[in-house]
């Protein structure tokens, strides 16, 4: 049987990217705006400082924004501009999701993997953004 005819035959889905990007982005939308207005006491339930509550909360909302408005430049219309924003959200989706995880305190690697599988799903979907931008 020769299958590069048979997937040659499977037409390709360009837009595939939004499939990952959009979640993503509501999750990340969601998070940060349920947690404004920032204030001291929800950084502290956190045990975190004010300033890094700060950025966890503008960082979320700016990587979701991001996530959507970088796939949205066109290959011929500022398409670099459109790559590095998403390449810069999907960095701050993985320092953010990094946090969350150790926050958690996991005694072992393998507990983070078999037990916090939502955060890990989040991290690796900003590795990819990360590392592949817009060339999807």
């Amino acid at each position: 049987m020769n299958y590069k005819a048979l997937t040659s035959k499977i037409p390709e889905f360009c837009y595939s990217h939004w499939l990952l990007r959009i979640p993503l982005a509501i999750i990340f939308l969601q998070q940060g705006i349920s947690k404004w207005p920032i204030d001291l006491e929800t950084a502290a339930s956190y045990e975190l400082p004010l300033v890094v509550w700060a950025f966890v909360v503008l960082g979320e909302i700016g990587a979701g924004v991001g996530l959507l408005v970088g796939g949205l430049f066109p290959k011929k219309f500022l398409w670099e501009l459109g790559d590095l924003i998403t390449r810069f959200s999907g960095i701050t989706v993985c320092s953010i999701m990094t946090g969350v995880i150790w926050i958690g305190q996991p005694d072992t690697f393998m507990d983070v993997l078999l037990y916090d599988n939502l955060h890990v799903l989040l991290w690796v979907g900003g590795l990819f953004f990360a590392l592949r931008g817009n060339r999807t």
